[in-house]
């Protein structure tokens, strides 16, 4: 399948890493909907930083290019089961192209 075969389908993707330590529940997460929205969050409180939200539309030559990275990775072609349980270091990737689904969550 190729990011253009996959422009009328659905489309997610989600990245979460974080970790809970001296500084407390520290992470960055990066979401993008089929709509275009993008939400983005970083949570450092290190030196007392406050967390970082923002979402904000992109049009749909961002959300072809995040397809397209997608697709050429191969990620989509790996079976999820097989992945490694994440370690206090979480992290966590969602991914929604077509029918495919993959998922360590």
């Amino acid at each position: 399948m190729s990011a253009g075969t996959a422009h009328n389908d659905e489309f997610y993707v989600r990245y979460y890493v974080g970790h809970r330590g001296q500084y407390g529940h520290e992470f960055f997460e990066l979401e993008l909907y089929p709509s275009g929205k993008l939400r983005y969050a970083n949570n450092s409180n290190y030196k007392h930083e406050t967390m970082v939200r923002r979402e904000v539309f992109v049009g749909p030559a961002v959300t072809e290019e995040f397809k397209r990275i997608i697709v050429e990775s191969g990620i989509t072609q790996v079976n999820d089961d097989k992945w490694e349980i994440p370690d206090a270091r979480q992290a966590e990737l969602e991914i929604k192209l077509g029918n495919q689904h993959v998922s360590d969550v």
